[in-house]
């Protein structure tokens, strides 16, 4: 009987252990609204950028998946190629203070720099507030929303679920196909796919 109810003791604890899922959000729905500062300390909201598409990129640029997509310019292709077409496009930093990926203000400006990056700011976001949010799980992770301010696609950059650079060519770039299909006033094909990169350092 001892035996049973450590085992069942056991059992429970282990649930009690496990944490609490992030929000999972549903493609087609309203997106939640936020409000965060960007490098200069300046203050963001989803809510002033409605009537323009937004693109969120979840970003650590110590992960080796990021890397791919920074490395070869992958990434900041896609957002000069997108801002200049009118859309919002935030890398978003949820990397909590002495974790991978946590930079101060300053060190992310000189990351920009030297990635080049084309995106409209960085969001910081170190208590994780926003990433739980969306339920973002990897960087990258990529979440687009419409000028009236729905979800129309989550998931992967892509279809390669690699470290390699040269897996992009090959790829179906999930996100381009997305924002173009809306944009063209098409629904979008493939709205929702799985995430890859390396887990979100909450």
């Amino acid at each position: 009987m001892k035996k049973i109810f450590f085992a069942f003791a056991a059992l429970l604890f282990a649930f009690a252990s496990v944490p609490a899922a992030h929000a999972a959000l549903t493609t087609g729905e309203a997106a939640p609204d936020f409000s965060l500062p960007d490098t200069a300390g300046q203050s963001h909201s989803l809510a002033e950028h409605k009537g323009s598409y937004v693109v969120l990129e979840w970003i650590n640029h110590d992960c080796p998946f990021v890397k791919k997509h920074y490395g070869s310019g992958n990434m900041q292709q896609l957002q000069t190629e997108y801002t200049g077409k009118g859309v919002v496009w935030y890398s978003v930093a949820s990397s909590a203070p002495e974790k991978q990926g946590h930079y101060t203000a300053e060190q992310w400006n000189e990351l920009s720099a030297e990635k080049k990056s084309a995106a409209s700011g960085v969001l910081l976001d170190p208590d994780g507030a926003v990433g739980k949010l969306y339920g973002a799980q990897t960087t990258p992770h990529m979440f687009i929303i419409d000028p009236d301010g729905k979800l129309i696609y989550q998931g992967a950059i892509d279809s390669k679920s690699s470290t390699n650079p040269g897996d992009i060519e090959g790829s179906e770039n999930y996100v381009k196909k997305a924002l173009d299909e809306a944009m063209s006033g098409q629904p979008v094909s493939n709205a929702s796919t799985k995430a890859y990169g390396c887990s979100v350092k909450y």
